[in-house]
Order: C-alpha cells, then sequence, then structure tokens
C-alpha cells in the first residue's frame, strides 16, 4: 500500500492556542496544519459521487486523499479485460488519474480482493495484508485525519463491498475517545432528488433533515471532477462520462455536495 497522508491539525491547533493564543490559533490550518482529510471507499470510481465536495477541500487548502479497498479486478464495467490482475492495473491508472484530476495526494490501494470483502472481516489473509479492519485501523492511527468521508450503511446502492467498508471505518470511529476521532460523513443522495435515470432507481436516499454536512464547490471544482469521470473510461462509456457530472450537479448537488455526520455532537463543525 502506499503511504497515506499524516495530519495533525488537531494538535496543532491546541499548541497554537497554548503557546500563542488565540490570534495563532485561528491560523493554525496553515501550511503543515491544514485539514488532512481521508475518503475510504470500496473500488475506483466510487470517488465520482462526492468527486467535487474533494477538489473544494483542496482548493481550500486541505490535504486530501483516496483509500481504495480493492483495486477494482472483478469490475469489468464497459472494457473488454477480463477479471483479474489486467483490468486491476488499468482502474488503478484510472484512480491514480482521477486523484490528479482532482489535485488530491496519489491515492493508496489495499489491494483485497474486489467483490470479496466478505473474505477480509474477520479472519487474517496474511496473503492479501491482513484483514480489512487490521488495514483501515492502521491507516487512521497513523494518518490521524480530522474528516473520513466514506460510504453511508446503505452502500450507495446496496453494493456489500461499500456496506463493509463503511461499517468498518464506521466501528473504528466510533471507538476512538474524542480528541482522536475524526468526523466521519456519508455520501447521500437527499429523497426526492435521484434523476430520472432508470438505472439509478435503486440507489438509496436519505431524509433531507440528515444530510446535515454539505460542501459546496465552485465551477473549477466541477470541472475538476468532469475531468476524474473522464479517467474511468473501463467502467463508464464515453457518453455517461461527459454526462455524469452534470447529472449530478444539476439533479442531485447544485452546488453543495450532502452528506451525513456519522455522529453529530453540539460540537460538531
Amino acid at each position: 500500500m502506499r503511504k497515506v497522508a499524516s495530519g495533525y491539525s488537531a494538535v496543532c491547533m491546541a499548541m497554537a492556542l497554548l503557546l500563542h493564543g488565540p490570534t495563532a490559533a485561528a491560523h493554525a490550518d496553515d501550511g503543515p496544519c491544514a485539514e488532512t482529510i481521508l475518503a475510504i471507499v470500496a473500488h475506483p470510481d466510487d470517488e465520482l459521487f462526492f468527486a467535487p465536495a474533494l477538489a473544494a477541500k483542496v482548493r481550500g487548502g486541505a490535504s486530501v486523499q483516496i483509500i481504495y479497498a480493492t483495486r477494482g479486478d472483478a469490475g469489468p464495467g464497459v472494457s473488454s479485460y477480463a477479471r483479474g490482475e489486467e483490468l486491476a492495473r488499468a482502474r488503478s491508472l484510472e484512480a491514480e488519474c482521477a486523484s490528479a484530476a482532482l489535485g488530491l495526494l496519489e491515492p493508496a490501494f489495499f489491494e483485497f480482493g474486489d467483490g470479496a470483502l466478505n473474505q477480509y472481516v474477520r479472519a487474517d489473509n496474511p496473503g492479501s495484508g491482513g484483514n480489512l479492519r487490521t488495514a483501515i485501523g492502521n491507516l487512521l492511527d497513523a494518518a490521524r485525519p480530522d474528516l473520513v468521508i466514506s460510504w453511508g450503511p446503505d452502500g450507495g446502492y446496496g453494493h456489500a463491498d461499500h456496506r463493509l467498508v463503511s461499517a468498518i471505518v464506521t466501528q473504528l470511529v466510533q471507538a476512538k475517545p474524542a480528541p482522536e476521532r475524526p468526523v466521519l460523513v456519508y455520501t447521500g443522495i437527499a429523497d426526492g432528488t435521484l434523476p430520472p435515470v432508470p438505472e439509478m432507481q435503486v440507489w438509496a436516499t436519505t431524509a433531507p433533515d440528515l444530510l446535515d454536512h454539505k460542501i459546496a464547490y465552485d465551477a473549477a471544482d466541477l470541472a475538476k471532477a468532469h475531468a476524474a469521470a473522464g479517467c474511468h473510461a473501463t467502467q463508464f462509456d464515453e457518453r455517461t462520462r461527459a454526462g455524469l457530472m452534470p447529472l449530478f450537479d444539476q439533479s442531485i448537488w447544485k452546488g453543495a455536495v450532502p452528506f451525513r455526520t456519522a455522529f453529530p455532537s453540539k460540537n460538531a463543525q
């Protein structure tokens, strides 16, 4: 797995306040104390469902990285690749292309089996680097992110890999003591905003009042998301790649990508 970003903005804020007072603390997000964000998902292309938000965060000075549980070796999409290493290699390159388009850090991969994450939930599998819980737990301990983005319990459209990643991320974040606990948000679609696309009618929606965390984006962020969608040529045909971001922008997002906070509190930002 490639190196993950390491963030200490909460520590920086506390130290700045202690040593230099409120004025310095107000600027503790500059430089090495910038907000650190991890998007932990299952497959290359999962990031497209909140891509403009990632670009917007980078524009605001955050350090953002996507972590993929798999390299997508089982999802042929619209490609002629057989399932296996050749497809995984192609999708990994597409993921790297998408992160570059969004201005993110280089993505990292756990390299567990696509469509088989259930095999890595309990028992260690030495040939694949251990189990999913251990891998994500080590990641969170090393990176100490401020914000974690993942699938919600619905897995978007019920995908088992999406659900497992969500459940394990949630399990690990909820176990952390408050000073070390990142904000965890789930990507979501407000009820009533699903576009009139037959293939999307199986997607889960969320009551709008629960979508309490929104990340606004501008035209430049959306253009970067559009470029990221263009990277995933194995998964979507050219027409779909061209239309995906405009469709989501006009129907679901409308200028701000909605998320649901996993553990709301009166102190949540």
